[in-house]
């Protein structure tokens, strides 16, 4: 069987059971780059692509249910916010940039 397309947001498993995302691809470059579920990224030749996927050793698969191992993300909290906003202040604000000069130069 021909070995597909590989598109941008594609996630495969390899023959040692690993899930990856297609990330990129370059067609000049003959390159597909690769992010594993744990957040390595690999880059990976069309022609080893073809060869891998003949042999059995690649085949599509559905995205994982929680996809957080591959980016750093936090969880939010009941407000929709990050854990980073507990405690403070929602009254402040950033001070005025009034007499500021962006283009004065010394």
């Amino acid at each position: 069987m021909a070995a597909p397309q590989p598109g941008i947001g594609d996630w495969y498993r390899s023959s040692g059971g690993e899930l990856f995302e297609v990330v990129a691809t370059d067609d000049q470059e003959g390159t597909i780059d690769i992010q594993y579920f744990d957040g390595t990224v690999e880059e990976m030749d069309r022609e080893d692509w073809e060869t891998q996927w003949e042999d059995g050793a690649l085949e599509a698969a559905e995205a994982p249910e929680d996809w957080s191992g591959s980016v750093d993300a936090e969880g939010a909290d009941e407000d929709g916010r990050g854990s980073d906003n507990v405690n403070q202040d929602p009254t402040l604000r950033a001070g005025a940039l009034d007499g500021i000069d962006l283009f004065e130069f010394e």
